[in-house]
């Protein structure tokens, strides 16, 4: 009875902090600096090619396109692929195109959190790039050696449950997705050797540190990214002809009561609003403050350079990709009646899962393999992304001497997850995610006025070429 009732507490402080609160803060946060940054999303089209080309005159540890991709781990993930059918599923066709809408505005406070995570960021003992909410609040607000208490709260508890989530989502949620998804399909595979495998393939990789984890997602994310694509759209090719009712559809139970495939999903604006930006907003983390912790690493020669960089992050993953599914499966629901039958059989069993992989089954021979592989992969560049998150806020809470520490719990974690942990793991570390978001935002807005007068110098008088000359400070990581 104990049990039942902390797991009851436990959903209802998720249901509350991921609730109409935190909607309201995260996109009420996109479109005010939207405004504020004189909407930067004008600048995606070269961002995106500042994205792949060096900046050799930058200070940093790894390359812009190194930072880019490691966060892009992180963040393209499980969620693009179950996350939006769990969102049509539970509020309806509408919830795609508020999806989207999130994934735009959000692209501006993407822009101004990297903003912010480069401008303050720090040295270790070794010269290595340190930064993030923690060390903007620190640097930002201290005034004559002093910070307020306000402050340093604001920076711990970014830290603390930044640390907590990468733990759960980052390793246990992510490794149980690909133990569930590889034993499905290969039942005759225990699930302790998948978890060996898993601990053996992510120990290579996080132990090597930054440039060793970014070295790996600079090859694995584009290619997984274009193969998950090439799926999504050869199934919209295949729904040719019922893709101008699928987007039609989108667009009317957004703004209308509508009921969608004969009430067998959810309908009306307010849950197509609240599902459609929940998944949005968890989708591209924008406003999260996970992603500026590797920004903060990359090489480059001002904080505006890294900044137009990291928001192509959002574009890429909720505009485009959350975009191509949602469209790819409302297409396919509308073509093949007999899933909307399944559904409406038992609405409470039929998973977002379940809709997905209904949705590539129509692929001839290649569809489900599509499906699987781009699962897998995702799930452990996800390992791979939160690992250094989560070890860079182990370093500013306890000192360098954590890290490694860290390292070896969010790896026997991520063996633990792959054998089988409770839902409990997932929705403490969901928690935890949205409850970093808070420190962060009050962060970012607070210093929403100093990104717009900077945004303005280098953006939009067109100095993006000059080089930042404040130094950077070495802080003590004993």
């Amino acid at each position: 009875m104990i049990a039942v009732d902390f797991v009851a507490i436990l959903n209802a402080i998720d249901a509350f902090v991921w609730g109409p609160i935190m909607i309201c803060l995260l996109l009420g946060s996109h479109i005010i600096l939207t405004i504020r940054t004189h909407f930067i999303q004008r600048k995606i089209p070269l961002a995106i090619k500042m994205s792949v080309t060096p900046d050799k005159e930058g200070e940093g540890d790894i390359s812009q396109f190194g930072a880019l991709t490691t966060a892009l781990s992180a963040t393209i993930g499980t969620g693009n692929i179950v996350g939006v059918a769990t969102a049509i599923l539970a509020g309806g066709p509408g919830a795609v195109l508020w999806m989207w809408l999130t994934g735009v505005f959000g692209i501006a406070t993407k822009y101004s959190e990297a903003y912010a995570a480069v401008k303050y960021r720090v040295k270790d003992h070794k010269g290595n790039m340190l930064g993030g909410a923690m060390y903007a609040f620190r640097r930002a607000f201290t005034r004559n050696g002093k910070t307020p208490w306000w402050a340093l709260l604001g920076a711990g508890a970014f830290a603390f449950f930044a640390m907590i989530a990468s733990v759960g989502t980052g390793s246990a949620v992510q490794a149980s997705a690909l133990t569930g998804i590889i034993v499905a399909n290969f039942p005759a595979i225990p699930a302790w050797v998948i978890g060996l495998i898993v601990v053996v393939l992510v120990s290579v990789v996080v132990f090597g540190g930054v440039k060793k984890i970014s070295h790996v997602c600079e090859k694995l994310i584009p290619f997984m990214a274009v193969f998950y694509a090439l799926g999504c759209v050869i199934i919209i090719c295949m729904n040719a002809p019922f893709v101008g009712d699928a987007i039609a559809t989108i667009f009317q139970c957004a703004f209308t009561p509508k009921a969608a495939f004969g009430g067998a999903v959810g309908s009306g604006m307010m849950l197509a609003l609240q599902f459609g930006c929940a998944r949005g907003l968890f989708s591209n983390e924008s406003g999260l403050g996970s992603a500026p912790i590797v920004a903060s690493a990359a090489s480059t020669r001002n904080p505006a350079r890294q900044a137009l960089i990291s928001m192509t992050g959002t574009f890429w993953d909720t505009v485009v990709i959350c975009a191509l599914t949602g469209i790819m499966l409302v297409s396919t629901m509308i073509a093949n009646p007999s899933i909307q039958a399944d559904i409406l059989s038992d609405p409470s069993a039929f998973t977002g899962a379940m809709l997905t992989s209904e949705a590539f089954s129509k692929i001839p021979y290649i569809g489900t393999p599509i499906l699987v592989i781009g699962m897998v992969l995702f799930a452990y560049s996800t390992i791979l992304g939160w690992s250094y998150y989560g070890n860079r806020c182990a370093a500013y809470l306890f000192g360098k001497k954590a890290v490694v520490p860290y390292q070896v719990i969010y790896i026997a974690v991520a063996f633990l997850g792959a054998i089988g942990v409770g839902s409990v793991v997932w929705t403490i570390s969901d928690i935890t995610n949205a409850l970093m978001a808070f420190p962060n935002i009050i962060m970012v807005l607070a210093l929403s006025g100093l990104i717009a007068r900077e945004t303005k110098h280098y953006v939009w008088d067109g100095h993006l070429d000059e080089r930042d000359e404040t130094p950077i400070p070495q802080v003590d990581t004993k």
